[in-house]
C-alpha cells in the first residue's frame, strides 16, 4: 500500500552524492562526503527529509568518530521509525568493496501509527534509490548490536573485514 508521501529532491541529491564517486577527489571532497545519513517523515507527514544533523562525513572518521559504524548505531533513534544509508567499506576473501546499504529501522518499541506509515511510504524512498543492492529490515537495537550481523548482509562469511576491522 502507498501512503501518498513524496521524497523531496534534497533526499534524492544526498542518495546520489553518495552513489556516485569521483574519480579523482580532491581531500576537501573526501572528507564532505557522507559516510550515514538518517532519514525521516516531515512533521506534516507529507514528505522523506533529512533527519537534521543525523549524518557522519567521512571527515569525522577518525577525529569525532572511531567506529562508523557504532557511532551509526547510536544515532537511530529508540523509539521511532527512520531510513538511512551506510556507506559500508569491507573486504572479502577476493577484494575490497564498497556498498550502499539501505536500512529501514523500525523498532519494536516506535508507536503503531508510525511503523505504518514508515513501511506504507518505504518503496516511495526505494523507487529514488536506483542501485542499490542490500535493504536491511531492522527491528530492534539487538539485530544491530555487533558488525557480524551487517558483514552477514553484505556478503556471509566470504566478509573478512568491515570498516578496516577484522571481523
Amino acid at each position: 500500500m502507498a501512503s501518498g508521501v513524496k521524497v523531496t529532491d534534497e533526499v534524492i541529491t544526498v542518495f546520489n552524492d553518495m552513489k556516485v564517486r569521483k574519480a579523482q577527489p580532491n581531500e576537501d571532497e573526501k572528507k564532505k562526503r557522507k559516510k550515514a545519513i538518517l532519514f525521516c517523515l516531515s512533521k506534516d507527514l507529507k514528505n522523506i527529509v533529512l533527519d537534521d544533523g543525523k549524518e557522519i562525513l567521512v571527515g569525522d572518521l577518525g577525529t569525532t568518530v572511531q567506529d562508523p559504524y557504532q557511532h551509526f548505531v547510536k544515532m537511530l533513534p529508540p523509539n521511532d521509525c527512520r531510513y538511512a544509508l551506510y556507506d559500508a567499506t569491507y573486504e572479502t576473501k577476493e577484494t575490497k568493496k564498497e556498498d550502499l546499504v539501505f536500512i529501514f529501522w523500525a523498532p519494536d518499541s516506535a508507536p503503531l501509527k508510525s511503523k505504518m506509515i514508515y513501511a506504507s511510504s518505504k518503496d516511495a524512498i526505494k523507487r529514488k534509490f536506483e542501485g542499490i543492492k542490500h535493504e536491511w529490515q531492522v527491528n530492534g537495537f539487538e539485530d544491530l548490536k555487533d558488525r557480524h550481523t551487517l558483514a552477514e548482509k553484505l556478503g556471509g562469511s566470504s566478509v573478512v573485514s568491515l570498516e578496516g576491522a577484522p571481523l
